[in-house]
């Protein structure tokens, strides 16, 4: 019998060619497809004026006696709660912040009468802090308020952390804006391309956010209250388009 071995190496050899040239006729159609659209992202931000003034106070004790530490700091928070309320600020934007109490560990040195030692440690003073966050809604009373925690009998204060109480409003106003932004972008790989910008396919704003960056000055002043501006907070919006090309 005889075998044609070139055949047999043949036949295999136009298979694959079959299929490289195939596939790189399906995978150039599919890129084909695939340039009939561009995608980009729009963007747009703007300026927003602070709304929100939040603070955090704190009050901490030491103690031998537990009882004694937990009731000197739950008397100075009471009063630094009741006092910023008669300020004006309603129950709902006071709110605890963090509790802890914990005994601390003494190490001392036990000795032996050959002269050795042994480190140990027994139980020393109670600590016991807890801190009150506050919300104030007119940041024109800031410089008061600083003012009031400050002489309250607060051991820590921290604050004002200036931020916008609600910014839907001006998020769907940079919707256009950012629609716009991408338009041109994509108007821009259209032209360049050699094609015409179609509609719009799709629109993703999974992805889009807002960015706070506050700006505030404040300093320590000699009576009159402590300075403070609000300042802006920046509002960004950023979409992902999808448009047809022609």
């Amino acid at each position: 019998m005889n075998i044609n071995i070139g055949k047999i190496l043949t036949a295999p050899l136009l298979y694959i060619l079959v299929l490289v040239v195939g596939g790189g006729y399906w995978y150039t159609n599919y890129i084909s497809m695939k340039s009939n659209t561009v995608s980009v992202s729009g963007y747009a931000d703007t300026s927003v004026k602070n709304q929100v003034a939040s603070f955090s106070a704190g009050v901490s004790a030491v103690n031998d006696k537990k009882e004694i530490a937990v009731k000197e700091v739950n008397d100075k928070v009471d009063s630094i709660t009741n006092a910023v309320k008669l300020f004006g600020v309603p129950a709902e934007d006071i709110k605890t912040e963090s509790i802890s109490v914990y005994q601390q560990q003494d190490s001392y040195y036990d000795y032996k009468e050959d002269g050795s030692s042994v480190q140990k440690s027994r139980p020393g003073q109670w600590n016991i802090s807890n801190s009150i966050t506050i919300k104030l809604r007119d940041v024109e009373k800031t410089s008061k308020l600083v003012d009031l925690l400050t002489a309250s009998g607060a051991t820590n204060v921290y604050g004002p952390n200036f931020t916008v109480s609600d910014v839907s409003e001006t998020e769907n106003s940079l919707v256009g804006l950012a629609i716009e932004n991408a338009k041109a972008k994509a108007t821009e790989i259209a032209n360049k391309s050699g094609r015409k910008l179609g509609r719009i396919l799709s629109i993703d704003e999974t992805s889009s956010g807002s960015s706070y960056y506050p700006m505030y000055d404040r300093a320590q002043g000699g009576g009159g209250g402590a300075p403070s501006e609000a300042g802006t907070s920046q509002v960004s919006k950023t979409l992902f388009v999808v448009f047809e090309l022609k």
